[in-house]
Protein backbone atom coordinates (compact mmCIF):
# COMPACT_ATOMS: atom_id res chain seq x y z
CA UNK A 1 0.00 0.00 0.00
CA UNK A 2 3.04 2.48 1.04
CA UNK A 3 4.59 1.69 -2.32
CA UNK A 4 1.37 2.30 -4.39
CA UNK A 5 0.75 5.87 -2.71
CA UNK A 6 4.51 6.56 -3.38
CA UNK A 7 4.14 5.82 -7.17
CA UNK A 8 0.41 7.44 -6.69
CA UNK A 9 2.41 10.57 -5.88
CA UNK A 10 5.39 10.60 -8.68
CA UNK A 11 2.77 10.25 -11.25
CA UNK A 12 0.54 13.21 -9.74
CA UNK A 13 3.87 15.16 -9.33
CA UNK A 14 4.94 14.32 -12.98
CA UNK A 15 1.75 15.60 -14.58
CA UNK A 16 2.29 18.95 -13.60
CA UNK A 17 6.34 18.81 -13.48
CA UNK A 18 7.49 20.18 -16.73
CA UNK A 19 4.53 22.53 -16.74
CA UNK A 20 4.99 26.56 -16.22
CA UNK A 21 2.56 26.79 -13.73
CA UNK A 22 1.41 24.95 -10.66
CA UNK A 23 -1.19 24.25 -8.40
CA UNK A 24 -1.99 25.90 -5.02
CA UNK A 25 -1.74 23.57 -2.62
CA UNK A 26 -4.76 22.31 -1.18
CA UNK A 27 -4.12 23.64 2.46
CA UNK A 28 -1.65 25.81 3.78
CA UNK A 29 -0.03 26.00 7.51
CA UNK A 30 -1.51 29.36 9.63
CA UNK A 31 -1.82 31.04 13.32
CA UNK A 32 -5.71 30.28 13.26
CA UNK A 33 -5.94 32.33 15.59
CA UNK A 34 -4.23 35.02 14.84
CA UNK A 35 -5.59 34.91 11.74
CA UNK A 36 -9.13 35.26 13.19
CA UNK A 37 -8.33 37.81 14.82
CA UNK A 38 -7.48 39.21 11.74
CA UNK A 39 -10.31 38.87 9.93
CA UNK A 40 -12.25 40.57 12.84
CA UNK A 41 -9.74 44.06 11.89
CA UNK A 42 -9.96 43.38 8.21
CA UNK A 43 -14.02 43.81 8.27
CA UNK A 44 -13.54 46.43 10.72
CA UNK A 45 -14.64 50.17 10.19
CA UNK A 46 -12.66 51.22 13.44
CA UNK A 47 -9.09 50.90 11.83
CA UNK A 48 -10.60 54.13 9.32
CA UNK A 49 -10.59 57.70 10.66
CA UNK A 50 -14.22 58.27 10.10
CA UNK A 51 -15.09 54.86 10.94
CA UNK A 52 -16.44 54.40 7.12
CA UNK A 53 -13.87 52.27 5.53
CA UNK A 54 -12.86 48.77 6.37
CA UNK A 55 -10.41 46.74 4.28
CA UNK A 56 -13.02 44.17 2.95
CA UNK A 57 -14.62 47.74 1.27
CA UNK A 58 -11.44 47.78 -1.32
CA UNK A 59 -10.76 43.88 -1.28
CA UNK A 60 -13.78 42.31 -1.22
CA UNK A 61 -13.94 38.72 -0.50
CA UNK A 62 -17.20 37.84 -2.49
CA UNK A 63 -15.83 38.94 -5.15
CA UNK A 64 -12.50 37.59 -6.02
CA UNK A 65 -11.02 39.56 -2.95
CA UNK A 66 -10.75 42.69 -5.75
CA UNK A 67 -12.86 45.96 -5.85
CA UNK A 68 -15.44 46.17 -8.86
CA UNK A 69 -15.29 49.38 -8.94
CA UNK A 70 -12.48 51.66 -11.12
CA UNK A 71 -10.79 53.05 -7.93
CA UNK A 72 -11.82 52.17 -4.47
CA UNK A 73 -13.21 54.77 -2.73
CA UNK A 74 -11.99 56.01 0.83
CA UNK A 75 -12.67 57.98 4.46
CA UNK A 76 -14.75 61.06 3.61
CA UNK A 77 -15.71 60.13 -0.17
CA UNK A 78 -11.79 60.38 -1.22
CA UNK A 79 -10.98 58.38 -4.52
CA UNK A 80 -8.09 56.05 -4.84
CA UNK A 81 -5.55 56.50 -8.41
CA UNK A 82 -5.48 52.72 -8.86
CA UNK A 83 -7.34 49.50 -9.51
CA UNK A 84 -7.59 47.52 -6.12
CA UNK A 85 -5.77 44.36 -7.08
CA UNK A 86 -6.93 41.04 -5.72
CA UNK A 87 -6.04 39.78 -2.18
CA UNK A 88 -6.42 36.37 -2.80
CA UNK A 89 -3.23 34.27 -3.15
CA UNK A 90 -1.34 37.36 -2.43
CA UNK A 91 1.39 34.72 -0.15
CA UNK A 92 2.73 33.92 -3.50
CA UNK A 93 3.19 37.39 -4.70
CA UNK A 94 7.42 38.46 -4.69
CA UNK A 95 6.18 41.90 -3.80
CA UNK A 96 2.92 44.03 -2.69
CA UNK A 97 1.14 46.86 -4.69
CA UNK A 98 1.24 47.46 -8.82
CA UNK A 99 4.72 49.32 -8.23
CA UNK A 100 6.58 46.93 -5.60
CA UNK A 101 7.21 49.62 -2.94
CA UNK A 102 6.29 46.53 -0.18
CA UNK A 103 8.04 43.73 0.01
CA UNK A 104 5.48 41.42 1.99
CA UNK A 105 1.95 41.60 3.43
CA UNK A 106 2.93 42.77 7.05
CA UNK A 107 4.51 46.10 5.18
CA UNK A 108 1.48 46.30 2.47
CA UNK A 109 -1.20 46.34 5.30
CA UNK A 110 0.55 49.50 6.78
CA UNK A 111 -0.08 51.58 3.56
CA UNK A 112 -3.50 51.45 3.07
CA UNK A 113 -4.24 52.54 6.79
CA UNK A 114 -1.81 55.49 6.66
CA UNK A 115 -2.97 56.41 3.12
CA UNK A 116 -5.12 59.91 3.57
CA UNK A 117 -6.97 58.85 0.21
CA UNK A 118 -7.99 55.42 2.10
CA UNK A 119 -8.47 54.83 5.86
CA UNK A 120 -6.27 58.00 6.81
CA UNK A 121 -4.91 56.35 10.31
CA UNK A 122 -2.05 56.13 12.43
CA UNK A 123 -0.88 53.66 14.66
CA UNK A 124 -0.68 56.11 17.57
CA UNK A 125 -4.56 56.60 17.20
CA UNK A 126 -5.63 52.89 16.23
CA UNK A 127 -3.75 51.33 19.43
CA UNK A 128 -5.52 54.13 21.58
CA UNK A 129 -9.41 52.91 19.76
CA UNK A 130 -8.29 49.00 20.59
CA UNK A 131 -7.05 49.52 23.83
CA UNK A 132 -10.10 51.86 24.99
CA UNK A 133 -12.26 48.20 23.63
CA UNK A 134 -12.83 45.87 26.17
CA UNK A 135 -13.28 42.90 23.31
CA UNK A 136 -10.20 43.69 21.68
CA UNK A 137 -8.65 43.58 24.62
CA UNK A 138 -9.36 40.31 25.48
CA UNK A 139 -9.20 38.73 21.82
CA UNK A 140 -5.22 40.14 21.80
CA UNK A 141 -4.54 38.96 25.33
CA UNK A 142 -5.77 35.63 24.04
CA UNK A 143 -3.64 35.92 21.20
CA UNK A 144 -0.65 37.73 22.07
CA UNK A 145 -1.11 37.87 25.66
CA UNK A 146 -0.60 41.24 25.96
CA UNK A 147 -2.49 43.89 28.08
CA UNK A 148 -1.70 46.82 25.81
CA UNK A 149 -2.08 46.86 22.22
CA UNK A 150 0.50 47.36 19.82
CA UNK A 151 -0.06 48.68 15.84
CA UNK A 152 2.73 46.17 15.27
CA UNK A 153 0.50 43.35 16.30
CA UNK A 154 -2.38 44.75 14.71
CA UNK A 155 -0.75 44.43 11.65
CA UNK A 156 0.82 41.04 12.12
CA UNK A 157 -2.75 39.54 12.93
CA UNK A 158 -4.05 41.20 9.65
CA UNK A 159 -1.12 39.09 8.10
CA UNK A 160 -2.08 36.11 9.12
CA UNK A 161 -5.38 36.49 7.66
CA UNK A 162 -4.16 37.61 4.42
CA UNK A 163 -1.90 34.69 4.48
CA UNK A 164 -4.89 31.83 5.06
CA UNK A 165 -6.84 33.24 1.88
CA UNK A 166 -6.01 30.79 -0.52
CA UNK A 167 -8.12 29.80 -3.85
CA UNK A 168 -7.22 25.83 -4.10
CA UNK A 169 -9.13 23.18 -6.44
CA UNK A 170 -9.62 25.63 -9.66
CA UNK A 171 -10.16 23.60 -12.30
CA UNK A 172 -7.02 24.08 -13.95
CA UNK A 173 -4.78 23.01 -10.89
CA UNK A 174 -7.03 20.04 -10.83
CA UNK A 175 -6.30 19.07 -14.53
CA UNK A 176 -2.67 19.47 -14.01
CA UNK A 177 -2.69 16.79 -10.78
CA UNK A 178 -4.57 14.69 -13.13
CA UNK A 179 -7.55 14.80 -11.68
CA UNK A 180 -10.04 15.90 -14.33
CA UNK A 181 -9.74 16.89 -18.10
CA UNK A 182 -10.36 20.09 -20.07
CA UNK A 183 -12.75 20.84 -23.00
CA UNK A 184 -11.42 21.18 -26.59
CA UNK A 185 -11.45 25.14 -25.97
CA UNK A 186 -10.03 25.40 -22.44
CA UNK A 187 -7.01 23.10 -23.73
CA UNK A 188 -6.88 25.20 -27.15
CA UNK A 189 -6.48 28.17 -25.01
CA UNK A 190 -3.92 26.76 -22.89
CA UNK A 191 -1.92 26.12 -25.44
CA UNK A 192 -2.35 29.45 -27.35
CA UNK A 193 -1.48 31.10 -24.35
CA UNK A 194 1.89 29.59 -24.34
CA UNK A 195 1.89 29.66 -27.87
CA UNK A 196 1.73 33.73 -27.89
CA UNK A 197 3.98 33.93 -25.26
CA UNK A 198 1.61 35.06 -22.46
CA UNK A 199 2.87 32.56 -20.20
CA UNK A 200 6.39 33.98 -20.23
CA UNK A 201 5.03 36.73 -17.79
CA UNK A 202 1.89 34.88 -16.25
CA UNK A 203 3.42 31.46 -14.63
CA UNK A 204 4.13 30.25 -11.47
CA UNK A 205 1.86 29.10 -8.75
CA UNK A 206 0.04 32.52 -8.57
CA UNK A 207 0.57 32.60 -12.86
CA UNK A 208 2.04 36.09 -12.27
CA UNK A 209 2.90 38.54 -9.44
CA UNK A 210 6.37 37.13 -10.03
CA UNK A 211 8.18 40.08 -12.07
CA UNK A 212 7.91 43.41 -12.90
CA UNK A 213 7.20 44.15 -17.08
CA UNK A 214 6.11 46.73 -18.89
CA UNK A 215 2.87 47.59 -19.63
CA UNK A 216 3.02 48.85 -23.76
CA UNK A 217 5.76 46.59 -24.62
CA UNK A 218 5.27 47.02 -28.46
CA UNK A 219 2.80 49.73 -28.70
CA UNK A 220 3.44 52.51 -26.23
CA UNK A 221 0.46 52.80 -23.28
CA UNK A 222 -0.54 55.93 -22.00
CA UNK A 223 -2.87 54.78 -18.67
CA UNK A 224 -5.51 57.18 -17.80
CA UNK A 225 -4.28 57.05 -14.13
CA UNK A 226 -1.77 58.98 -11.81
CA UNK A 227 0.14 56.07 -9.82
CA UNK A 228 3.17 55.92 -9.26
CA UNK A 229 4.87 53.22 -11.52
CA UNK A 230 8.14 51.63 -11.01
CA UNK A 231 9.99 54.29 -12.96
CA UNK A 232 8.76 56.86 -10.67
CA UNK A 233 9.86 55.10 -7.85
CA UNK A 234 13.58 54.33 -8.93
CA UNK A 235 13.72 57.30 -10.14
CA UNK A 236 14.42 56.05 -13.98
CA UNK A 237 12.69 56.55 -16.95
CA UNK A 238 13.68 53.25 -18.24
CA UNK A 239 10.67 51.83 -16.03
CA UNK A 240 8.13 53.91 -17.44
CA UNK A 241 4.79 52.30 -16.96
CA UNK A 242 6.01 48.88 -15.38
CA UNK A 243 4.45 47.00 -12.98
CA UNK A 244 4.11 44.15 -11.30
CA UNK A 245 2.41 41.36 -13.62
CA UNK A 246 -1.03 40.71 -11.97
CA UNK A 247 -1.83 37.13 -11.02
CA UNK A 248 -4.33 35.51 -13.07
CA UNK A 249 -5.92 33.28 -10.45
CA UNK A 250 -9.67 34.28 -10.24
CA UNK A 251 -9.18 36.69 -12.97
CA UNK A 252 -12.79 35.91 -13.90
CA UNK A 253 -14.22 37.39 -11.16
CA UNK A 254 -11.94 40.58 -11.13
CA UNK A 255 -13.02 42.96 -13.45
CA UNK A 256 -12.27 46.04 -14.10
CA UNK A 257 -8.85 44.99 -15.65
CA UNK A 258 -5.23 45.97 -15.33
CA UNK A 259 -4.03 49.02 -13.26
CA UNK A 260 -6.08 51.74 -14.59
CA UNK A 261 -9.21 49.57 -14.85
CA UNK A 262 -9.12 50.16 -18.60
CA UNK A 263 -10.68 46.30 -19.89
CA UNK A 264 -14.18 45.80 -19.02
CA UNK A 265 -14.17 42.00 -19.91
CA UNK A 266 -11.75 39.05 -19.80
CA UNK A 267 -12.44 39.27 -23.92
CA UNK A 268 -11.47 43.50 -23.90
CA UNK A 269 -8.14 42.83 -21.60
CA UNK A 270 -6.65 39.36 -24.06
CA UNK A 271 -7.13 41.96 -26.93
CA UNK A 272 -5.63 44.59 -25.56
CA UNK A 273 -2.62 42.76 -24.04
CA UNK A 274 -2.22 41.10 -27.38
CA UNK A 275 -1.89 44.50 -29.18
CA UNK A 276 0.18 46.48 -26.40
CA UNK A 277 2.27 44.11 -25.77
CA UNK A 278 2.51 41.49 -27.79
CA UNK A 279 2.35 43.95 -30.61
CA UNK A 280 -0.16 41.89 -32.93
CA UNK A 281 -4.36 41.44 -33.19
CA UNK A 282 -5.02 38.33 -32.33
CA UNK A 283 -7.65 36.50 -33.92
CA UNK A 284 -11.39 36.76 -32.42
CA UNK A 285 -11.50 32.93 -32.24
CA UNK A 286 -8.29 32.75 -30.48
CA UNK A 287 -9.03 35.39 -28.11
CA UNK A 288 -12.41 33.57 -26.83
CA UNK A 289 -10.21 30.39 -26.52
CA UNK A 290 -7.94 32.11 -24.28
CA UNK A 291 -10.74 33.20 -22.12
CA UNK A 292 -12.02 29.81 -21.82
CA UNK A 293 -8.98 28.46 -20.45
CA UNK A 294 -8.39 31.93 -18.15
CA UNK A 295 -12.39 30.90 -16.56
CA UNK A 296 -10.58 27.25 -15.44
CA UNK A 297 -8.49 29.79 -12.76
CA UNK A 298 -11.39 30.42 -10.82
CA UNK A 299 -10.58 28.35 -7.33
CA UNK A 300 -12.52 27.59 -4.15
CA UNK A 301 -13.00 30.51 -1.40
CA UNK A 302 -10.78 30.60 1.42
CA UNK A 303 -12.31 28.19 4.06
CA UNK A 304 -11.32 31.01 6.41
CA UNK A 305 -13.89 33.45 4.72
CA UNK A 306 -16.66 30.96 5.63
CA UNK A 307 -15.53 30.45 9.18
CA UNK A 308 -17.52 32.56 11.47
Amino acid sequence: MFKYLIISLSICTLSFANEPISPIPKTVKYDHAKALLGKKLFYDTLLSKDHTVACVFCHDLSNGGADARKVSIGVEGRLGNIQAPTVYNARYNFKQFWNGRAADLKEQAKGPIENPNEHDMNPKLIEQRLNNSQPYKKLFYQVYSTKKIKFDEVLDAITAFEMALITPDAKFDRYLRGETSLSSDEQAGYRLFKQYGCITCHNGINIGSNSFQKMGTFIPYDANTSYPDRGYLLKNRNYHNVFKVPTLRNIALTAPYFHDASAQTLLEAVEKMSHYNLGIEIAPDNAKKIVSFLKTLTGNKPIIVETP
